[in-house]
């Protein structure tokens, strides 16, 4: 499971809203990919469809698919935001995570 802290989800449904979805009929899609300085990186993305192979979860009112692959990477991921002038944006913080990157985006196992 991914958890979603409540400033995630406020900016979540915000961005949702600009971006025509809606955070209680569409999903956040939480994905792993190869890249990035550590090895792997983080995607995100709002989509209004689930796949075969998703794993589908809700928490905090945001619902998050997740193709199984990349469930294995991300369990336990709290999803966070951090804005203001030193913000980072969306912070994934992952207990699997042996080494991440300077700007979190990028981890290995």
């Amino acid at each position: 499971m991914i958890k979603v802290s409540d400033t995630a989800k406020s900016r979540l449904v915000q961005l949702m809203t600009d971006e025509g979805f809606s955070h209680d009929q569409d999903y956040v899609r939480v994905g792993v990919k190869s890249g990035g300085c550590s090895g792997l990186s983080y995607d995100l993305k709002f989509d209004s469809e689930q796949l075969d192979n998703d794993k589908i979860f809700e928490d905090n009112q945001i619902r998050i698919v997740v193709d199984k692959k990349s469930f294995l990477y991300l369990v336990g991921t709290t999803l966070e935001y951090s804005g203001g002038l030193n913000g980072k944006g969306f912070v994934f913080n992952n207990p699997n995570a042996n080494r991440t990157c300077g700007c979190g985006e990028s981890f290995s196992l």
